[in-house]
């Protein structure tokens, strides 16, 4: 695994590669997706943030019984496999001809801690079978590294699964920009202010601890000068009692407008990052660059707008409150759409009750992320 890894959510039971039908050590298929599907489990047990992808890995004894659990607890820890394998070692079990069964791909590389194939390899290691490859050039080839050292390797057991798993990380990896979540907060009829401009609340308590927990989740989160300067946001991610939780996101402002001395941005929570620049595409590589892998954008209706119209949004979270006010600004601005035969069509995730609100989760369709994107040095 990589010290610049990181991860999403699982989602349904998905179809496995022709690979998972091999068989690793004379396991059934069966063996290795209930093996894995627990790699999962564990992987979900690492934070959602940070660079790190969340990985988990199971250690089999020959006879398939499991030897040791593992999994990643952030960058700078150990990495799933290690610490599956000291696991196994502290129970005093024999590692010698095992299966290390991990959702991603081990790495061979040396980052903030040394490469898992030496370790699998020191260990005995006979089989590895892992459900996605690693895409990071400078993590990946670990795969080929246990080939070459007389390890039996299995790729592609349940990929579908571990790349939803996976989402926002592959994402950010594979295009060199983080996954973006758009988060509105709105009226039956659309509108996030009243016409005098006032906004709170418009969506109930239940609705807003939701949107806290999700903060906890990601790398950064994001608004332009405008939300900056009109609403004097904090961007923290508080519980339910308004304590700052443990994990606090980078705060990014994207725009030129200086941000005040005493703007709350400048109080507890996370580091302020100010990119002067109005280009979308532009800030999302910086903040690429700065292995930001999932930002959350609660930028209003010019930002939002501008990632829309671009494609560069992939999850949007509608908090949708039953209110009507008639008047007041849109969630979101223009998007050049003059025809509903050019409507943004996004797909349903899912949706909750949060109180007497409803959140909705949707994706842009396949077909309109294409003709929304313009080309970046990511795409």
């Amino acid at each position: 695994m990589d010290s610049t890894r990181e991860s999403g959510p699982t989602g349904p039971d998905a179809a496995r590669s022709s690979t998972a039908e091999e068989t690793a050590a004379g396991r059934t298929p069966a063996d290795l997706t209930t093996s894995m599907r627990r790699a999962f489990e564990l992987a979900r047990r690492g934070p959602a943030h940070g660079p790190n992808p969340r990985v988990g890995c199971v250690l089999l004894s020959p006879d398939g019984q499991v030897l040791g659990e593992g999994w990643h607890r952030g960058a700078g820890t150990p990495h799933a496999e290690p610490a599956a394998v000291r696991a196994a070692q502290e129970a005093g079990a024999d590692t010698r001809g095992a299966t290390a069964v991990v959702s991603l791909e081990p790495c061979s590389h040396t980052g903030r801690t040394g490469p898992c194939t030496e370790v699998l390899l020191a260990a005995g290691v006979r089989q590895v079978v892992h459900a996605v490859e690693d895409p990071d050039p400078v993590a990946a080839g670990g795969a080929a590294t246990l080939r070459a050292a007389g390890v039996e390797v299995r790729g592609g057991v349940l990929r579908d699964e571990g790349e939803d798993l996976l989402r926002t990380w592959l994402h950010a990896v594979r295009l060199g920009r983080p996954w973006v979540t758009l988060k509105l907060a709105a009226t039956l009829d659309g509108r996030v202010a009243a016409a005098d401009g006032t906004s709170r609340w418009i969506t109930s308590r239940a609705a807003r601890e939701h949107a806290h927990a999700v903060r906890a989740q990601v790398d950064a989160i994001a608004v332009g000068t405008g939300t900056a300067l009109a609403d004097d946001p904090a961007l923290t991610a508080r519980d339910a009692g308004g304590a700052l939780r443990a994990h606090q996101p980078l705060r990014v402002v994207l725009g030129a407008r200086e941000i005040p001395a005493t703007a709350r941005l400048h109080g507890p929570g996370g580091e302020l990052v100010q990119l002067t620049t109005h280009d979308v595409a532009e800030a999302l590589h910086e903040l690429g660059r700065r292995q930001v892998r999932h930002l959350l954008v609660e930028g209003g209706p010019t930002l939002s707008s501008a990632l829309l119209r671009v494609g560069l949004v992939d999850e949007l979270h509608a908090y949708l409150a039953p209110v009507l006010l008639g008047a007041g600004p849109g969630a979101v601005g223009p998007l050049g759409i003059s025809t509903i035969a050019e409507a943004l069509r996004l797909e349903t995730v899912s949706t909750a009750r949060l109180g007497p609100d409803v959140l909705v989760v949707a994706r842009p369709l396949p077909s309109d992320r294409t003709t929304h994107r313009i080309p970046t040095e990511e795409s």
